[in-house]
């Protein structure tokens, strides 16, 4: 069943024959989109599913039918307070879930910000930086101690990394003129980074990390981002496509854009995801710097897989937030 998953498997797919009983999973991101999928998803199929949110009202009415499937296959859902913008937040929701001190055996670190105008953390962060990766840096490397021997961190990201490799010299864009997909590009790559580096640190215990890229999704993501502009990218795909025989572009539902993550949370090899790029359910392929590949090509580029860009990104990661891992 495995070799058969793709483009266009659904969470369900991925899931088919699956008992995820006694399996208790952390999912951020739960109020919209691919999160509130993902956790249904795992809850239909009995696991126990903790859902961070920054708006827990948001949340609550739209995770009702996460609740439903949880009660009716043996899962559980729970919902927990975490602003990934704010690293207040962050540490107080880590410091709440250590207390408590019930281990995790999957995290997934979906929830984000696309594209979004220039704008500050109330630590001081460029937004998109500061919420896609140090807000996860920083809460996942608090709760590690909770991930169970032979757990998994999945981090979400993105083929939009291929719009950029990270900055470190100028992470905020205090000196390089602000891009909204630059700025994104950067934070994705910092995702696949950071699972990366992640995985180097606890592999001897037998967690290992892997990043997804979700695909092309209609979701609250693209808030930002103009329809028209949308529209236009939308365009010269369906071009690109055409060139090369194939149908115009079409987006994946919300059930096939969850599905890698699940996919690489629950059901993947382990030792086959470790440190790696996934995408479309299974590993994707480093494309060199030098072949261009469209928006919607598979692949995933050198620098956002190279162990020294990870650890470079981990120690200024410490830096800037005050404190190490």
């Amino acid at each position: 069943m495995v070799d058969l998953l793709g483009a266009t498997s659904t969470t369900e797919d991925v899931l088919s024959g699956v008992n995820l009983r006694g399996k208790r999973i952390l999912v951020t991101g739960v109020s919209a989109g691919l999160g509130v999928e993902t956790a249904r998803s795992l809850a239909a199929h009995g696991a126990m599913v903790v859902g961070a949110a920054r708006d827990l009202g948001k949340a609550k009415a739209a995770t009702a039918q996460v609740r439903n499937d949880a009660a009716a296959n043996g899962g559980s859902f729970e919902r927990v307070a975490l602003d990934l913008a704010s690293l207040k937040s962050v540490r107080d929701c880590a410091d709440k879930l250590l207390a408590n001190g019930e281990p995790f055996d999957v995290v997934i670190a979906n929830a984000g910000v696309m594209a979004a105008p220039f704008g500050q953390t109330p630590d001081g962060f460029e937004t998109q930086f500061g919420t896609n990766h140090l807000g996860h840096f920083v809460f996942v490397n608090r709760i590690a101690p909770l991930i169970r021997t032979g757990g998994r961190l999945i981090t979400l990201s993105s083929s939009g990394h291929r719009f950029s490799n990270v900055d470190l010299e100028d992470p905020n864009f205090e000196r390089t003129p602000y891009d909204p997909f630059v700025a994104y590009g950067r934070s994705k790559t910092a995702n696949i980074l950071f699972a990366v580096a992640f995985d180097q640190r606890h592999r001897a215990r037998g967690i290992r990390a892997a990043a997804v890229h979700p695909g092309g999704i209609q979701t609250e993501l693209g808030r930002y981002i103009d329809p028209s502009h949308i529209q236009k990218m939308i365009d010269q795909i369906s071009q690109q496509l055409a060139a090369e025989g194939k149908g115009p572009f079409q987006w994946k539902t919300i059930p096939q854009g969850a599905a890698t993550s699940v996919w690489a949370g629950v059901v993947a090899p382990a030792e086959e995801i470790g440190g790696r790029y996934c995408e479309n359910c299974h590993v994707g392929k480093v494309v060199p710097e030098d072949v261009t590949i469209s928006a919607i090509s598979e692949g995933v580029r050198a620098y956002a897989l190279d162990p020294k860009n990870a650890e470079a990104l981990w120690k200024k990661s410490e830096e800037l937030v005050g404190e190490w891992f």
